[in-house]
């Protein structure tokens, strides 16, 4: 069938389309023709689709709403024995029916901070060398071990660290540390391979295979084109890397970075493994420590008072809000810098 002829109507730089003589108008969207034959489509179907998916997506937000309504009632009689007291205090006793979430909050954010400050640098190191540097056969073969590496189980690299890890630290890093550091707070104490410094690097592990993966994969998104252009004038590898590539995959970097870090949070049985599992706070890397999920791991099992199971449940709590705070934080500053983009372009 001939496509329809445009007629021109008495209005200027209007267009209207004439129908052929005999063909009827078909009202949209409820015939059309699969292999010859006509298929009615009903509206109702598109209906349908959109609720449904609607209802889908209200699924996680219900989930998460109910996960910390239910956290809040639970925890309640432990927030109002102690107030605010409970998230500052590092007194921790089940005999005393004493209990604060001090220790374990500044337990779980040092040994994050540790594992951030160690995972990034070498995680953004790792991805240059495999985009920028490696040769395709390298770069493949490098790429696969360090998604391999995402894969091995968290109880898995807490067993390493206790057995071969922790005794490496005691036997010759935080001696190192402690001869030529010592004079700081953060490396004194005895040397006994397990604690905070042991905790943070076992973490950096387990966030580097996804932040590098992640930030490997960004960089693979940067044109080739506009690198060229780089190299055109003149620009060298380190230049192109960092005034092109870096800038490019920004925002993709600040994602990996957040998720790792999400990931490093609420890591549970690496770090109970190697941490030391103490409720007290210490100036000192070397000491041992705890984290919110090392303490729920730990003592949950044992909690047999309705007073000790709250605290408990508050701890569970602390960090939901915590975790939620991160991403909240990393969603606003990725919008802003998507703002700033656009606006740049």
């Amino acid at each position: 069938m001939s496509p329809p002829l445009l007629a021109v109507n008495r209005y200027p730089m209007m267009l209207k389309p004439v129908q052929p003589k005999g063909q009827q108008d078909v009202p949209p969207a409820t015939l059309t023709a699969v292999k010859g034959r006509k298929v009615k489509i009903s509206a109702g179907g598109d209906r349908t689709f959109r609720w449904l998916t609607f209802l889908c997506s209200l699924l996680v937000p219900l989930v998460m709403l109910a996960i910390g309504l239910d956290l809040f009632l639970s925890s309640w009689p432990a927030l109002k024995q102690f107030g605010w007291r409970f998230f500052f205090s590092q007194e921790w006793n089940p005999v005393l029916q004493e209990f604060g979430a001090g220790s374990s909050i500044f337990g779980t954010l040092v040994s994050t901070l540790i594992a951030m400050v160690i995972a990034v640098p070498l995680s953004l190191a790792i991805a240059l060398f495999l985009v920028e540097l490696a040769p395709p056969r390298v770069s493949r073969t490098a790429g696969t071990l360090i998604e391999l590496l995402a894969a091995v189980p968290s109880i898995i690299f807490g067993m390493w660290g206790l057995f071969i890890f922790a005794p490496f630290m005691a036997r010759y890093v935080q001696p190192f540390l402690g001869q030529t550091l010592g004079f700081l707070p953060l490396f004194q104490g005895p040397p006994m391979g397990i604690g905070m410094l042991t905790a943070g690097i076992i973490l950096a592990f387990m966030v580097l295979p996804f932040i590098s993966a992640i930030t490997r994969d960004v960089f693979q998104l940067v044109p080739p084109v506009v690198k060229e252009s780089a190299f055109g004038m003149g620009a060298t590898t380190w230049e192109v890397t960092y005034k092109v590539t870096i800038p490019y995959g920004l925002v993709g970097i600040i994602g990996a970075v957040f998720l790792g870090l999400g990931r490093a949070l609420g890591e549970t049985m690496a770090v109970t493994f190697v941490i030391g599992n103490a409720h007290r706070l210490s100036a000192s890397l070397f000491a041992p420590g705890n984290t919110i999920a090392s303490t729920l791991a730990n003592e949950f099992s044992e909690a047999t008072e309705p007073l000790y199971v709250s605290s408990l449940v508050a701890l569970g709590l602390v960090l939901y809000l915590i975790t939620y705070l991160v991403q909240v934080v990393s969603q606003m500053m990725l919008r802003r810098m998507y703002r700033a983009w656009s606006v740049g372009l």
